[in-house]
């Protein structure tokens, strides 16, 4: 039998990919003043072992006020690098999967509350919490604390921010960078006009509106190690009327491959709450889809993809290259194990691990080292 489209190896960049799963990155507001604790060292531990191809940490903070949550990872100090480094170095004792991480600021949607407290913004003179940034002075919610619109100073600091942290990450041997360009978050912020209401180079017609996004890029590529790759994650619609939409994710996915962009990761919504978001199975596939038929680079579909022939499909028809996971694999974490097992496939388990196949499945696991 031929091997199943979803466990067939890609090439992402320069990251080499056994199969076409990759868990995608899931905040678990978790760390103490940016560090990674016990928590961190569980969680990707046993997603390690899941069979998938690709390991993401979750919406790592480049600067203190760049965190959704004061509970959120951060990449900003050498404190916060040898928390991480300690935390990776136990899970590739056991684990030969590729790690990136998801480098993020969260500009106006900052200074939050964790989410089973309530998630809601904390004010700036509180315990917690800080005064927020943002390409515009126009708050996420009409009732929350406005951010602070960035001057020069304060973009060439965040753009810095990103470079250290990519660097940071190369150090502790990070295999490859995702910046966040989706959900709301800083980036994002500067692309959606309904966001950014500048009036100078940063702001106005789309080339501006992406010009900072894409020199945060080029700062972390030229930062990053030139073997490993940089990819970014974008919501390919606000679902809104008058914000950002599937063409300009296209035009920004072109201008991102032309600057050497591994892959793109197609999300969607996140930046306003008047969003109106047609949920259902696969609903963002049409999405990667476009940019997919657009560029050359690999695009990854995320969203309520919890099938294995629907994920099988995806990658069959040439919708996507790559699914991703989040809450699924949460709530199965062995998911790629099934999905092998569904489809005739083979998948790489741990030798500790080997005797749990069921009887019917006796040739499901590769020997992992």
């Amino acid at each position: 039998m031929a091997t199943p489209h979803l466990f067939t190896p890609l090439r992402a960049g320069t990251l080499a990919l056994a199969n076409r799963i990759v868990i995608a990155p899931m905040c678990q507001y978790s760390a103490v003043d940016g560090c990674m604790t016990d928590w961190h060292l569980i969680h990707l531990g046993h997603l390690a072992l899941s069979g998938a191809a690709l390991l993401t940490i979750e919406a790592t903070a480049v600067v203190p006020e760049g965190r959704i949550t004061y509970a959120d990872v951060g990449l900003w100090s050498d404190e916060t690098e040898t928390a991480m480094a300690r935390t990776l170095e136990s899970v590739r004792r056991w684990s030969d999967m590729p790690i990136a991480i998801q480098l993020a600021h969260a500009g106006r949607k900052s200074s939050h509350e964790i989410p089973w407290k309530g998630g809601r913004q904390i004010q700036p003179d509180e315990p917690n919490g800080w005064q927020t940034e943002s390409p515009s002075p126009i708050p996420f919610e009409p009732a929350e604390h406005p951010p602070v619109a960035l001057d020069r100073d304060g973009l060439a600091r965040v753009r810095d921010a990103f470079a250290d942290a990519a660097r940071r990450a190369a150090r502790i041997g990070i295999d490859a960078v995702q910046l966040h360009g989706a959900h709301g978050y800083l980036l994002h912020e500067f692309l959606s006009p309904l966001s950014n209401r500048r009036d100078d180079e940063y702001g106005g017609r789309l080339e501006n509106r992406m010009r900072f996004p894409l020199e945060v890029f080029d700062a972390v590529r030229a930062a990053f190690p030139s073997d490993r790759s940089v990819s970014v994650r974008v919501s390919g619609t606000d679902w809104a009327d008058g914000g950002w939409d599937e063409e300009q994710t296209v035009a920004f996915a072109k201008a991102l491959e032309a600057r050497g962009c591994g892959a793109i990761h197609v999300s969607s919504g996140g930046l306003t709450p008047e969003q109106k978001i047609p949920v259902g199975p696969g609903y963002q596939v049409p999405l990667a889809r476009a940019v997919k038929a657009a560029t050359s680079m690999p695009v990854v579909a995320v969203g309520l993809i919890t099938d294995y022939d629907q994920a099988e499909a995806i990658i069959a028809s040439g919708d996507a290259d790559l699914i991703a996971l989040a809450r699924g694999i949460l709530y199965d974490p062995r998911w790629p194990w099934h999905a092998a097992a569904h489809l005739g496939a083979k998948v790489r388990a741990p030798k500790q691990y080997l005797r749990s196949q069921p009887r019917q499945f006796r040739e499901l696991f590769d020997e992992g080292e």
